[in-house]
């Protein structure tokens, strides 16, 4: 018999394993001129996550992310982490996370 707390600890990982989420961010450093939004676009569908990504007025890259929860945390560790090969990251701010029933955007794409 398996202990009600080791049963519990399994539920919970595959309730978080399917877990659906959307997060937005926005990411500060060089991030423009250097393919950023790019990698960002082949990251994401390498991960089978939806979502969009743009540049703004004031140099940053904003963008919306959907999809599995863990794959969307990696995702998040990519864009404060990693980027593309030629930029550097000062900064990414993550708002507006939240659960979601089904994802609402359907492929990631760059937004102009």
């Amino acid at each position: 018999m398996i202990p009600c707390v080791l049963l519990l600890c399994l539920l919970h990982a595959i309730m978080a394993e399917n877990r659906l989420v959307s997060v937005d961010f926005e990411v500060f450093g060089n991030v423009q001129g250097v393919c950023f939004r790019m990698y960002t676009e082949d990251h994401g569908r390498s991960l089978g996550l939806s979502g969009w990504v743009k540049n703004t007025r004031q140099g940053t890259v904003i963008g919306q992310v959907q999809g599995p929860w863990d794959k969307v945390s990696d995702m998040k560790h990519w864009l404060k982490s990693v980027g593309s090969p030629s930029s550097r990251i000062d900064r990414a701010v993550f708002s507006d996370e939240r659960d979601i029933s089904k994802v609402e955007i359907h492929g990631f794409s760059t937004r102009y």
